[in-house]
């Protein structure tokens, strides 16, 4: 893709074989994304799969850091399907930063590597477009046991 504006994000999905999921309910008093301006902030979000969280512990124990990168890349698409839904996928000019929350065992610090998972796809997804500054922290506990949450900052058109 040369540019932001060769293709549709959608269409750049379809290519890929990848379908957004539906928004994740939130699990307390929040909504999943925010317009400010140009920007659209996404609330954490957890690696739901049909409503619920296909594994929960920490990394580096019960949790190994290839599956906690898996759940971060369906963290990344949750946080997208928030985005279509409050403005549209397509609005998007950019990938502006990821935080990444990563469940850690005492002594775990791949939670780089597991981030990873999450800024791997929008590599693939968004190209240039999808580069990013990043955090990739390494937390005590997450809502629901979940290894790792992730959120978005987005620029629009």
């Amino acid at each position: 893709m040369s540019g932001p504006q060769a293709q549709s994000w959608h269409a750049r999905l379809a290519e890929l074989g990848i379908r957004l999921p539906p928004v994740a309910t939130p699990v307390a008093a929040y909504v999943p994304a925010v317009r400010s301006g140009q920007l659209v902030h996404t609330s954490g979000q957890l690696p739901f799969v049909d409503g619920g969280l296909r594994r929960t512990g920490k990394v580096g124990g019960s949790v190994d850091a290839e599956d906690a990168a898996h759940d971060a890349k369906l963290c990344a698409l949750n946080a997208l399907a928030a985005i279509d839904d409050l403005v549209g996928l397509d609005q998007v000019a950019r990938v502006v930063r990821v935080v990444g929350y990563v469940a850690s065992a005492e002594g775990f610090t791949g939670q780089p590597r597991v981030v990873n998972g999450a800024s791997e796809l929008l590599g693939r997804i968004f190209g240039e477009a999808g580069r990013h500054a990043r955090s990739a922290v390494g937390v005590a506990e997450l809502p629901l046991g979940a290894p790792v949450e992730v959120e978005l900052t987005v620029e629009l058109r």
